[in-house]
């Protein structure tokens, strides 16, 4: 993975982690936050998907909504966990 590829996720991370944080109200971590938790998101949604049969095709796209999707999944499970 050169320079190009490092950039790429990162501002996927970005834009997945801003996305989740406007989906769940009340959850915005600021830039570097939201990039951690849209890379987490894409590896939660990398875990589950598969195992569920869903998948999406390539592209940059597909990579924001997947990394989305794992993003709020991340923030509501962080959220369910709190209140506990």
């Amino acid at each position: 993975m050169g320079l190009a590829g490092l950039i790429v996720i990162l501002v996927v991370g970005a834009i997945a982690g801003w996305l989740a944080g406007q989906i769940v109200k009340g959850y915005g971590f600021g830039l570097v936050g939201n990039i951690v938790v849209g890379i987490l998101g894409a590896l939660v949604a990398g875990f589950i998907f598969p195992r569920i049969g869903f998948g999406m095709g390539g592209g940059i796209l597909a990579s924001i909504i997947h990394a989305t999707i794992g993003a709020v999944i991340l923030l509501f499970v962080i959220r369910l966990v709190k209140r506990a």
